[in-house]
């Protein structure tokens, strides 16, 4: 979808066709699923009662991104594609660039730390107002975002909404099991709810109209405040400090501190590989085990967004066993005072059990 310009430097392609738009959709699914192995990561490293507010931060974080890839098969569905989730290319071993983007935008598997707070803040990373749309080859999710609202707004001038949204609204997950976020899952049927799945999607992420730290949510954990975007929340962690009202990304936060205590962050070892153990052996076999589990997940995914709507609620049971089959990981020496984690590969379904 990118050509060159006379620079010889890569210059977006509008999407045109349905067919440009769905594949764009298609990655976007791809994008938000890349996110949450290493925010999933982090999470599962921190022990909730020593640092509570990094738990709140990264878990709101990971529970938004989820009802992203709904909203984003939602889109898919609703424009007449098929979301794919529980395939190969969804699950790329790590370290690995994120799916389309500039290669700047690298995935890996770490403990919480500076270094995943520093990862978290180049993935949401806002685009400034005026950044051109980039369809493949972003430099920010929002550039990406915005190539295909441009994509959506054309067709549907050129074609009519009507032939643009042809898919069946009984794909579309419309409730789910996310009381602890203000974001909100909704039916995408037309323009109007296709923009504002967008908008949602990039304000959580970058804050509204990119000039803001807030979403324009309410914070759950604080409901006396606006809640604080991706972006600027993990501001909030590497500078020690909350964002209060009256805040601009210009002033940085000036809040109350926080803290984050290192002795309170299982010491996994950074992107764990299954060849590293010997086949057999106590923490290879539980890492097949987490890798099978995972893949249940993806395979409930995959058909919550694809006429089976129910099925979303369904794999919240499958992210609890997770979670204890990931910290069971974490509790496993593995050599140098570090200790095992999960590797996050794909299973084919055949070899699930």
């Amino acid at each position: 979808m990118n050509q060159q310009d006379p620079t010889g430097q890569a210059r977006f392609r509008s999407i045109t066709t349905q067919e440009g738009l769905r594949e764009h959709l298609q990655w976007a699914i791809e994008l938000e699923h890349a996110t949450l192995p290493p925010y999933l990561t982090a999470l599962y490293s921190l022990d909730p009662e020593r640092n509570a507010h990094a738990v709140e931060v990264v878990s709101s974080v990971f529970v938004e991104e989820m009802i992203h890839l709904a909203l984003v098969a939602n889109l898919l569905n609703a424009v007449g594609g098929r979301p794919r989730v529980d395939t190969p290319r969804i699950l790329s071993p790590h370290p690995r660039p994120m799916p389309h983007a500039d290669p700047s935008m690298q995935l890996s598997l770490l403990p919480f730390g500076q270094e995943a707070v520093t990862m978290f803040l180049r993935l949401e990373q806002p685009a400034h107002p005026g950044d051109p749309a980039e369809g493949d080859a972003y430099m920010t999710i929002g550039q990406f975002y915005d190539a295909i609202e441009k994509g959506l707004r054309h067709l549907c001038a050129e074609l009519g909404e009507e032939k643009v949204f042809t898919g069946d609204p009984a794909r579309q997950v419309a409730a789910g099991p996310f009381g602890h976020t203000g974001g909100r899952l909704r039916p995408v049927t037309d323009l109007a709810s296709a923009l504002s799945a967008l908008e949602e999607i990039v304000e959580q992420g970058e804050g509204a109209a990119r000039v803001d730290v807030w979403d324009g949510d309410m914070d759950l954990f604080h409901p006396q405040t606006k809640a604080v975007s991706h972006y600027y929340r993990f501001q909030e962690l590497a500078q020690g400090r909350r964002y209060q009202p009256g805040d601009t990304p210009e002033t940085g936060p000036t809040g109350e501190t926080l803290t984050v205590d290192p002795a309170g962050v299982r010491p996994m070892r950074p992107n764990p590989r299954l060849e590293d153990h010997p086949e057999g052996s106590a923490i290879r076999t539980a890492q097949e085990a987490f890798n099978v589990a995972y893949g249940k997940l993806l395979q409930l995914l995959e058909q919550a967004f694809n006429g089976n709507p129910a099925m979303l609620g369904v794999s919240v049971g499958t992210m609890y066993a997770l979670k204890g089959q990931a910290q069971s990981l974490m509790s496993m020496p593995d050599g140098e005072g570090l200790t095992a984690g999960p590797t996050f590969d794909y299973v084919a379904p055949e070899d699930r059990g």
